[in-house]
């Protein structure tokens, strides 16, 4: 298994606020994975911060609850990206608009609960 040249800078625009977001989670983890920081509930990936591609974009990577995923496609902020976008993920491109970090916590926490641990979720539920 090779690794992976770290695709993304600690200072990057939206890294600070998307951490705050993802890691107010129960359990949650950051952990480096292909280059990009991975956001965990224990071992189980429930967000991803992606750049430093070509285009210069920066996207955070999330897995969609079902009932949400037809008006996110419809949304032109979104898209299924390379590799996760075939398991149902998609990728909310951050610099398309002005960021509502709301929408984005409400993201994160959908795809969060999919993956979380029962005592996870319920500790989620008890704040």
């Amino acid at each position: 298994m090779g690794t992976h040249p770290r695709m993304y800078s600690d200072d990057d625009l939206y890294l600070a606020e998307l951490r705050e977001v993802c890691l107010a989670f129960p359990e949650s983890v950051e952990v480096e994975a292909w280059g990009w920081p991975t956001f965990r509930a224990g071992k189980k990936i429930f967000a991803l911060f992606a750049s430093g591609r070509a285009d210069g974009t920066f996207g955070v990577i999330f897995k969609p609850e079902e009932d949400e995923r037809p008006a996110l496609v419809d949304d032109p902020r979104f898209f299924a990206p390379p590799y996760w976008g075939p398991s149902g993920w998609l990728e909310l491109e951050l610099d398309a608009a002005p960021v509502d970090w709301d929408e984005v916590r409400e993201l994160a926490e959908g795809s969060y609960r999919q993956v979380a641990l029962t005592r996870m979720v319920k500790a989620l539920d008890a704040r």
